[in-house]
């Protein structure tokens, strides 16, 4: 079992940046690969950036590439979503999820139903 704990989501103006954290216990991170997904209200789960477990790799949704930067540091046992040129679309619950892969897997994992685990979410509001 992996426990997942997002923070560092809050209130920021448009054009601001914030640093998601995900903490994890249980089991380290470095047998798993990494993703952040949000929800906005009313809206579906949408997947955001993932990290691969080997070589720290990185896929991004189009809407977030280019301000947006998923990183890990598995001596921490923590995943961490750098948000830049925030933007009020960017408004939703951000989750941080887990998927055991092989250390062969080449793979990125785009789809939220891929991932094994999840942590409660983090709430980031952008708004003036």
């Amino acid at each position: 079992q992996v426990q997942l704990v997002e923070s560092g989501g809050g209130l920021v103006q448009p054009g601001g940046s914030l640093r998601l954290s995900c903490a994890a216990s249980g089991r380290t991170i470095s047998n798993y690969a990494m993703g952040w997904f949000r929800q906005a209200p009313g809206k579906e789960r949408e997947f955001v950036a993932t990290i691969k477990r080997i070589g720290g790799s990185t896929r991004y949704a189009d809407s977030v590439k280019g301000r947006f930067t998923i990183s890990r540091d598995n001596a921490k046992n923590t995943v961490y979503l750098q948000m830049n040129m925030l933007q009020p679309r960017d408004t939703a619950v951000y989750y941080c999820a887990a998927k055991l892969v092989s250390v062969y897997s080449t793979s990125y994992f785009t789809q939220g139903s891929s991932y094994d685990y999840w942590g409660q979410g983090t709430q980031v509001i952008v708004s003036s």
